[in-house]
């Protein structure tokens, strides 16, 4: 006996990701339906080595569906999410939403899988930002050891992030430049992304952060320990999928390097590939496709007392987005609903 189980978005690069992610990690599903917005009705979408039509999301009851991955934007979501929960489906969104709303758990399941019993409160449980979920896998087993004090992150954000069409843009873009009578222009981005990188990603704020610096902040205090203090810097790169981050973590305990690569290698959703020699190391285009966040460049920071630097990277698309979603799925029915 499986899940009935929709995913909302089905056409957009997550939505296409959770449903390949499902099929993958061979969810026990006993119906799936995708569901998009009314002009892209029909749409074939592929779920492992199956073939399925996308149905219309406005007229779509949830009502006997177990779980809904959403894979739409916050309007979308602020629209059809209370129906789907209300109807009794469990929804796991992906958008902003509902992710500081005090009665909705925010789950990386690797760091705090307990708080899924929250759930019930409205129904709904929310999936972190791309550059918070991979790197709170990193930070998690690291605080249980030493507990971190503060957190200095810059990010390398592939464009993948902004959806299909940042994804063009960059392609479009770097072809123009060896194409003198090509000029393209900017559309997603405001200055050129090609062979550039842009430190702004969302909404600038009053302090001078952008909100999506601001969201690492709030999401790792929320996830984490609210104790913690992170400041953020985050850049959109050239790169089209995979997001990397430089983090500095300053413990209030001593943490040998060699004990810290110890601990990360066996921490749940980690891999760890650091060898001090040129290409030792992993970089975005190696991660695509794969399940693991990874570390490398492991090492201790001399200039403060406690302190360790490494570099995570992982495919946004997948543990930034869709897997984090699938493993919020299977943690619910592991631990709440118990059909799978």
């Amino acid at each position: 006996m499986g899940y009935r189980v929709a995913v909302v978005g089905a056409t957009g690069n997550v939505g296409r990701e959770m449903l390949n992610i499902l099929a993958e990690r061979q969810f026990p599903v006993d119906e799936i339906v995708a569901l998009a917005s009314r002009r892209s009705l029909g749409t074939e979408i592929t779920f492992g080595d199956k073939t399925l039509k996308t149905k219309d999301l406005d007229t779509f009851d949830f009502a006997g569906w177990d779980m809904a991955l959403f894979a739409v934007g916050s309007e979308a979501t602020k629209k059809y999410a209370p129906a789907a929960a209300k109807a009794g489906c469990v929804v796991i969104d992906n958008s902003s939403l509902y992710r500081y709303d005090n009665e909705v758990p925010l789950i990386v399941p690797e760091v705090n899988p307990e708080d899924v019993h929250g759930y019930s409160k409205k129904n709904i449980i929310a999936n972190p930002n791309c550059s918070t979920a991979q790197m709170v896998v990193a930070l998690k087993p690291l605080h249980d050891r030493a507990k971190i004090k503060r957190v200095v992150v810059s990010t390398y954000q592939s464009v993948s992030g902004s959806g299909k069409e940042a994804i063009d843009e960059l392609w479009d873009q770097t072809k123009s430049v060896y194409n003198p009578t090509d000029n393209y222009e900017a559309k997603v981005y405001p200055k050129q992304i090609a062979f550039n990188v842009i430190p702004h990603i969302d909404v600038f704020l009053e302090d001078g952060s952008t909100k999506e610096e601001w969201k690492m902040v709030a999401e790792t205090k929320k996830i984490v320990d609210p104790s913690i203090k992170v400041t953020a810097t985050c850049v959109r790169v050239p790169v089209f999928v995979g997001h990397a981050e430089s983090i500095n973590i300053e413990f209030e305990d001593h943490l040998d390097e060699a004990e810290a690569r110890d601990i990360l290698r066996e921490a749940p959703g980690i891999m760890v590939i650091d060898k001090r020699e040129d290409g030792g190391y992993v970089t975005p285009v190696e991660c695509v496709g794969d399940f693991a966040t990874f570390i490398s460049r492991i090492r201790q920071d001399s200039t403060i007392d406690n302190g360790i630097n490494l570099w995570c990277v992982s495919d946004n698309l997948r543990k930034g987005a869709a897997l984090n979603a699938v493993q919020i799925a299977e943690l619910l029915g592991r631990e709440v609903l118990k059909k799978g």
